[in-house]
């Protein structure tokens, strides 16, 4: 069960963001009690209840962290339930990218592999890849994930990122280069 505001207790939304900047607590806890059952609700569209869940509470703590540089260009309603979307659209892109891994992994292994220890490092791996592609640095994850998770070929990244095509080609190169460098102790699986 949520918790919700009671109607004579809003505020304006504007004031309220205004607020949070500030770093006034009771407009932060104004604005969670205001919009975390509804964020919840829209989540779990898109996901199980405790992961979405999961997700709003994260999205309200990144909220409070970043208040002080945070820019809210629509209102902050329109800005929360984007955020959600977009973090929803995220973690699902995430946990597609995770099966397709242990997906190829079953693929490449025979009967036999299976029954060897190695096979049950599957989500090891897929959390060793995950966190190696997020450390990657900005500009280098952002065209990885453009190319690998998107599907998105080369002309169309380099336009995206306004960015010449060599660029790109080089920045998936030295991605590769260093999740193959990072994930070494992983490569006899394959």
């Amino acid at each position: 069960m949520y918790l919700c505001l009671q109607p004579d207790d809003i505020m304006n939304d504007l004031d309220l963001f205004e607020a949070i900047q500030e770093g006034d607590l009771y407009a932060y806890k104004k604005m969670f009690l205001k919009y975390y059952a509804p964020l919840c609700t829209y989540a779990e569209q898109f996901l199980s209840d405790a992961d979405a869940e999961e997700l709003v509470q994260d999205l309200m703590l990144y909220i409070w962290e970043a208040r002080e540089n945070l820019i809210v260009s629509t209102s902050l309603k329109s800005y929360l339930f984007i955020a959600v979307k977009n973090r929803s659209y995220n973690a699902i892109r995430k946990q597609k990218y995770r099966e397709r891994i242990h997906n190829k992994l079953y693929e490449r292994l025979d009967r036999e592999q299976i029954d060897h220890p190695d096979f049950y490092m599957a989500d090891e791996l897929a959390a060793k890849i995950t966190d190696a592609i997020n450390k990657l640095p900005e500009n280098y994850r952002k065209t990885f994930e453009m190319s690998r998770f998107e599907g998105l070929t080369n002309a169309k990244i380099s336009a995206t990122l306004d960015v010449s095509i060599k660029t790109v080609e080089y920045r998936i190169s030295k991605s590769l280069k260093i999740l193959k460098n990072k994930l070494k102790d992983y490569m006899a699986i394959f």
